[in-house]
Order: structure tokens, then C-alpha cells, then sequence
């Protein structure tokens, strides 16, 4: 019999993802602190914009932190990453072809 060990992310009685490890498990728990942090600072600057509206915009800011970030310290849209993302993956699948890609999925 195989044991394996999850840990769940769970917000307000909800399961929100499943994970292999607890450093990624911590990593999406801060994200979505982050996000409830910006849907309240949004809903307290717009006080007519939707809560739904809100959180959307909450997560999508604290999920892109790194491009906002960016942004906040030089005004200017970071660089396109898929063209980078693409060149790095031509030069794996050079050196490895039997490679496999690998992709996160929402477990929960």
C-alpha cells in the first residue's frame, strides 16, 4: 500500500488547490492572502466597482506580481516572456530531445 502525503490549500471552509508539497502549498496560500489583500484595497478605493469585478482583478494582481512589480519600479511593460520561453525551449529540445513538457494543473 502506497502512502502519499497532500497538502490542501483551504480558504473559508473551501478547498481551493492540491499539492505534492508544502513549500508550493505555502507559496498559493500567500498568493491568495495577497489577492484578498488587493480585492480589499480596491473595494476601498472604488467603492462602486463589483466585489466579484474585484476579486478577479485582486487575484489577477497578486498572480502577475512580478510583472506589476516590474512595471511600479520603470513604468514599462515588462518583455513579451513567450518568445523567450520559446528560444529556451528550442535550445532544450536541441540538447534533449526525448524531453518531456511538464504543466501545473489545478488540482482542486
Amino acid at each position: 500500500m502506497a502512502v502519499e502525503t497532500k497538502f490542501v490549500v483551504v480558504r473559508k471552509g473551501e478547498e481551493k488547490m492540491t499539492f505534492a508539497n508544502k513549500k508550493e502549498a505555502d507559496a498559493y496560500d500567500k498568493m491568495l492572502d495577497m489577492a484578498e489583500a488587493f480585492t480589499d484595497w480596491l473595494l476601498q478605493h472604488q467603492p462602486a466597482m463589483d466585489e466579484a469585478q474585484a476579486e478577479t482583478l485582486g487575484l489577477l494582481i497578486a498572480e502577475q506580481k512580478e510583472s506589476v512589480q516590474h512595471i511600479l519600479r520603470t513604468s514599462k511593460l515588462p518583455e513579451a516572456t513567450t518568445h523567450a520561453s520559446r528560444s529556451d525551449d528550442a535550445d532544450n529540445q536541441a540538447d534533449e530531445p526525448a524531453a518531456k513538457k511538464v504543466r501545473a494543473v489545478k488540482a482542486a
